[in-house]
């Protein structure tokens, strides 16, 4: 039984396991979305989430911890910099899995990792669109009818002079 084993060791020792997390995790705020297996992209996303909780409240207590974690003075500048403000009302849930199918090669499940709202595609945020009709508004019949009348009686004469002139 696997009573308490939560951790997805993914065929790797400790060290390696945690500095190639670390490794993804730069990636990931990096480029804001990777290419990988599915293995370890969920066990990418039990890793980041937390950071990306930390660095909501911008402390150098919390810089710290995320820094423990990453390891990349220029992933943890650009965490809390830009990717803090966007996520800051979302309550969880940062990153999306989405399946890509099998890899050519070993035929390994490959999965996009990516943060959730710089996907402008998946967002359901979507700008409202104008109402807009395609017939004309209504007027009414005293202003409609007068300037039309006062139109057609101008072309007339000057039609009417055209004609004299030739």
């Amino acid at each position: 039984m696997r009573h308490g084993k939560k951790i997805n060791h993914l065929g790797r020792k400790t060290a390696h396991r945690k500095s190639m997390l670390a490794n993804m995790a730069c990636s990931l705020i990096e480029h804001k979305r990777i290419n990988t297996t599915v293995a370890k992209a969920k066990a990418l996303k039990v890793f980041v989430e937390p950071l990306v909780t930390k660095s909501k409240e911008d402390t150098t207590h919390n810089r710290r911890i995320v820094f423990s974690k990453l390891r990349q003075k220029e992933a943890v500048a650009e965490l809390f910099r830009e990717v803090a403000p966007k996520v800051g009302d979302r309550p969880g849930g940062y990153t999306r899995v989405i399946k890509l199918g099998n890899r050519l090669g070993d035929n390994a499940d490959m999965a996009l990792i990516e943060l959730v709202d710089y996907n402008e595609t998946y967002n359901l945020t979507k700008p409202e669109k104008k109402k807009s009709t395609r017939r004309a508004g209504k007027k009414k019949p005293s202003e409609a009818a007068a300037p039309k009348a006062e139109t057609k009686t101008e072309e007339k004469s000057s039609s009417k002079e055209d004609k004299k002139e030739e």
